[in-house]
């Protein structure tokens, strides 16, 4: 099949899956500008390789493999750079948050990326972006049992990191819902 005659079923499924990429990519990268290029260079990809793409299979996971192997290409190539470990260029480009919703979400992003990669890639598949175990063990290459350990290791991690008993202790408004006691979504901010 050739992206030209894609079904509009498959073009809707690629623009609806959208929001769960780009949580994804902000876990991975933890910078949602380039999140954002990730997810336009996996559409890309994805629309270019359509032909590959058997339709009624499982095209979330299609996506997501995409994304994780540009990603890890890219961060292969920019293990060369030099980092900027005091921060300063960062601290210029940050801004205080007005919502305490916010500073909740940004809490669980900040100790996302203490986690090792294999956990928090694990914990933003089954918790944030809701796919099986079976799913994300497809796209990890690893074991369904390596899976849920990762997983259970990295909500066990986060509790401790956060200094919470359950996802309750979170405060909530409507810009932000905090799981981590292993409900389908784990953190989801809103349009700020």
């Amino acid at each position: 099949m050739s992206a030209l005659n894609a079904s509009p079923k498959l073009k809707s499924d690629l623009v609806n899956s959208i929001p769960s990429l780009r949580a994804f990519a902000v876990s991975l990268c933890g910078n949602p500008d380039r999140a954002d290029d990730l997810v336009q260079e996996t559409l890309v990809k994805a629309w270019s390789n359509l032909h590959s793409f058997i339709e009624g299979t499982n095209l979330a996971a299609w996506l997501f493999t995409i994304l994780r192997n540009i990603y890890y290409s890219e961060y292969r190539k920019r293990r060369r750079e030099v980092p900027d470990p005091d921060g300063i260029h960062a601290a210029k480009l940050a801004s205080a948050p007005s919502q305490s919703g916010h500073m909740d979400f940004l809490d669980v992003q900040a100790a996302l990326q203490t986690l090792p990669t294999d956990q928090r890639e694990a914990l933003i598949l089954v918790g944030a972006s809701g796919l099986s175990y079976e799913e994300a063990a497809e796209i990890c290459g690893c074991a369904v049992g390596t899976m849920k350990s990762r997983v259970n290791r990295a909500r066990n991690r986060l509790v401790e990191l956060l200094n919470i008993g359950s996802g309750d202790d979170f405060r909530s408004d409507d810009k932000t819902q905090i799981d981590v006691s292993g409900g389908q979504r784990m953190a989801r901010a809103g349009n700020d």
